[in-house]
């Protein structure tokens, strides 16, 4: 049977989402890398508002020794800014990415992050940046868990595997949604605060794709050299193909206005 549409943007979202635990639990730390406690739980400021709730149960349930927010400015904040607009207009929206999710966990638990990054643009100086604030404050980096939106966890997960092969690296994106036709129109499964406009998310993740192709026009060793490999199955490229086609024109290009370190 012929995938739909819907099912094709599954496909690549599947792809992308990486969630190594089923919960934020110390549990579920202790039964998959023997350790109840990662070193540090990152939360990365290009998801959507609703991401925020991964950061919010990891403190609750204290799956990690210290809790950081990464994010300056880069292609996703001046929607995210708009977003903060409308669900929280008590918080100012002329901060950076990591700032205003600080703002907004304050909110929610009464509680802040240990450590702002606001300097970066990118999924790479995301993590150079990263690392950085970890040396400069003598903090253990042997496991990170990373929160980032589900469209980019692949991508990120591979940039700092290239940066820090040794971390043990724990992925739990910041959510998960699916796509379906409904009344002959794409629609997302459940409402998510914050949540991209379908086509905006769908080209999210026909660029992750194209960025994550270890190819000389991907991110790969064999490209751009920005990320670790990673191997795209065939039916994830064949999805991938199908949905290019559907939406022309919506691969997302690198905007060179964010380009400071790696390329977007």
């Amino acid at each position: 049977m012929k995938p739909t549409l819907a099912d094709d943007i599954n496909t690549l979202a599947a792809f992308c989402t990486l969630r190594d635990i089923p919960a934020l639990t110390q549990a579920n730390l202790q039964k998959a890398y023997n350790f109840p406690q990662a070193d540090a739980f990152v939360l990365f400021g290009g998801t959507i508002l609703a991401g925020i709730e991964p950061l919010v149960t990891a403190m609750k349930n204290q799956v990690a020794k210290k809790y950081l927010i990464v994010g300056g400015q880069g292609h996703t904040t001046d929607a995210l800014r708009d977003k903060i607009r409308q669900a929280y207009p008590m918080i100012a929206t002329d901060k950076s990415e990591a700032e205003m999710f600080n703002d907004i966990l304050y909110l929610k638990l009464g509680q802040t992050a240990d450590y702002l990054e606001v300097q970066s643009t990118n999924c790479g100086n995301n993590i150079t940046n990263l690392l950085k604030l970890l040396t400069k404050n003598k903090l253990p980096k042997k496991s990170l868990i990373l929160s980032q939106d589900a469209t980019m966890q692949r991508r990120m997960s591979a940039t700092l595997e290239k940066f820090a092969p040794q971390t043990t690296i724990i992925n739990y994106a910041s959510y998960t949604i699916q796509t379906k036709i409904e009344n002959r129109k794409l629609q997302f499964d459940q409402s998510l605060l914050g949540m991209w406009e379908m086509e905006q998310y769908i080209t999210l993740l026909l660029g992750e794709i194209s960025r994550l192709q270890n190819t000389p026009s991907g991110y790969g060793p064999l490209g751009k050299n920005f990320i670790a490999p990673v191997f795209i199955p065939e039916d994830v490229l064949a999805a991938f193909h199908r949905v290019a086609q559907a939406f022309p024109n919506k691969i997302r290009t690198a905007n060179s206005a964010y380009a400071k370190e790696l390329a977007e």
